[in-house]
């Protein structure tokens, strides 16, 4: 299927709106192919502010209403306990309510971003979209990070060149309850380590101590100021390690 057709069979449609660069082009394709679109942000306590911040500038960017809805996921037990599949059930709460306000709005097609290289075998909570009648249009019509890239290059967005980006909550191992200061605590030490420059990275909480996980351009980062990147993050942890990784979309 081609997008072009795939609005065509949905010409009115909600679009779930994260801020970054997959859910992005799908916005844009949308505006550009559907006869009417509205974005939906949901901010929870697991999205970092600028995550809201990006979503607002590209969707003034194409002149599309962005709706930002609230949720609680920490007031769900099963998300706060931090199973194995929490994504899971994060995803249920947050499409639910995207769905409940699109139908409000008299959307009956919701879509999201997932794209064709995305691995969903892996993703518990692609199974509650699935579950909600969310459509993945990307994924639908074969198109991959590489053309979403490409496209978002092309039509200058700016979150073109974003680094893949996954919630806060992934920072915290699994069966580890995840408290609003474990949340903060990731948040702010990320944003201090975005000041220096960095930007295919995270920060994984271990047991008080911090893991660093940085791509080829953060490693040498790293090794030019590690010192004063040390002294920085000893302020929210109590150790830090760090490893190269290969990182998407370095």
């Amino acid at each position: 299927m081609e997008i072009e057709q795939f609005f065509r069979q949905y010409p009115k449609v909600a679009v779930a709106f994260s801020g970054g660069v997959d859910s992005a082009v799908l916005l844009l394709l949308a505006v550009r192919y559907a006869k009417a679109v509205k974005a939906y942000y949901v901010a929870s306590q697991f999205q970092p502010a600028f995550e809201k911040e990006d979503a607002l500038q590209v969707a003034r960017q194409l002149g599309v209403e962005l709706e930002v809805l609230t949720a609680d996921v920490l007031a769900q037990p099963l998300i706060a306990a931090n199973p194995a599949d929490r994504c899971y059930y994060c995803k249920r709460e947050i499409f639910s309510a995207i769905v409940s306000a699109a139908r409000e709005a008299g959307f009956s097609a919701v879509a999201e971003g997932t794209n064709a290289s995305d691995d969903v075998g892996e993703r518990p909570g692609y199974r509650a979209l699935q579950e909600a009648g969310v459509l993945s249009p990307l994924r639908a019509c074969g198109l991959a990070k590489a053309d979403i890239r490409c496209i978002a290059e092309q039509n200058r967005l700016p979150v073109a060149h974003k680094p893949s980006y996954a919630c806060l909550a992934t920072r915290i191992p699994t069966g580890t309850e995840i408290t609003p200061a474990l949340l903060q605590t990731t948040e702010a030490a990320e944003n201090a380590l975005r000041g220096l420059g960095f930007q295919n990275f995270r920060i994984r909480y271990r047991g008080g101590a911090a893991k660093l996980e940085l791509g080829r351009k953060e490693k040498a980062l790293w090794d030019a100021n590690q010192a004063q990147i040390k002294k920085l993050l000893l302020r929210y942890y109590t150790d830090i390690l760090c490893e190269q990784k290969e990182r998407a979309d370095e």
